[in-house]
């Protein structure tokens, strides 16, 4: 089998995956024809764990950032004692990190952390990512409007991951130079949203995502999701074109890797 399964976004390092993560990644996942994965650090502990996660498997690249329900209280320093920005420059600088991820705007639960630290900590590592030249994974939950505020003024590099906006914002990110994630919200009965972005979509902006272990596409819904069903939303994302889901998936693939800055 040709590995084209390229997955821009998951969490390989949750504890969902505890009990069988090593055969996961190091054999089932690989046969199943998965490439590469993308694996992001949501807060400190899963960023350092991301990068243990890289430098043990070769197909597996990593983001660290705070993730906007982790930008509250919690957010102390590292366990060296560093403040949690220093933290994640050090980070950013080992070998198979690419990029600032995940990070964002999320205000479905603003007890987690209210708006104004979210903005707080968006701004700061969208500031270090410009400062090290670096693309970002934007999270957006019910928040669009000041996440294209935010990425207006500070104009990255980067991913709108597990995009639920309209096709009018898509349009916006899209004149910014960004790309879109799409993953197996598509395939579910009232993704009407995704599936418009999906349709109008250009190929060479698609990135294929899991947000594994959440999000699985139907027939799995409800279940833990892996990198191995993506082609589930390839599929889908194919008969909405008119194009077979290998073109989608070979596409995701090259645009992960150019984005990225990942070897063929």
């Amino acid at each position: 089998m040709e590995a084209l399964i390229f997955d821009s976004h998951a969490h390989y390092d949750d504890e969902q995956f505890d009990a069988d993560r090593d055969e996961l990644l190091g054999k089932v996942l690989p046969e199943a024809g998965v490439c590469g994965i993308l694996n992001m650090g949501a807060d400190l502990r899963g960023c350092y764990d991301t990068v243990a996660l890289t430098e043990k498997y070769g197909y597996i690249y990593g983001a660290v950032g705070i993730h906007p329900e982790c930008a509250g209280d919690k957010l102390t320093a590292d366990p060296s004692s560093e403040h949690w920005l220093e933290a994640l420059r050090k980070l950013l600088k080992k070998e198979k990190i690419v990029a600032v991820g995940e990070i964002g705007l999320d205000y479905h639960w603003l007890e987690a952390c209210p708006k104004e630290r979210q903005q707080e900590v968006f701004a700061a590592q969208l500031e270090l990512a410009k400062e090290l030249s670096l693309p970002v994974v934007v999270h957006d939950r019910e928040a669009h409007a000041d996440t294209l505020e935010f990425l207006r003024r500070y104009r990255p590099q980067g991913v709108v991951h597990c995009f639920s906006g309209s096709v009018e914002m898509a349009r916006e990110i899209l004149k910014l130079g960004m790309y879109l994630g799409i993953g197996g919200v598509v395939t579910f009965k009232n993704a009407r949203h995704a599936v418009e972005v999906a349709k109008e979509l250009p190929l060479d902006r698609l990135l294929l995502e899991t947000d594994a272990p959440y999000m699985a596409p139907v027939p799995y819904r409800g279940k833990r999701n892996d990198s191995s069903l993506i082609p589930y939303a390839a599929q889908k994302i194919g008969e909405l074109r008119g194009e077979a889901p290998e073109t989608i998936l070979r596409a995701a693939a090259e645009n992960a890797r150019r984005l990225f800055g990942l070897p063929a």
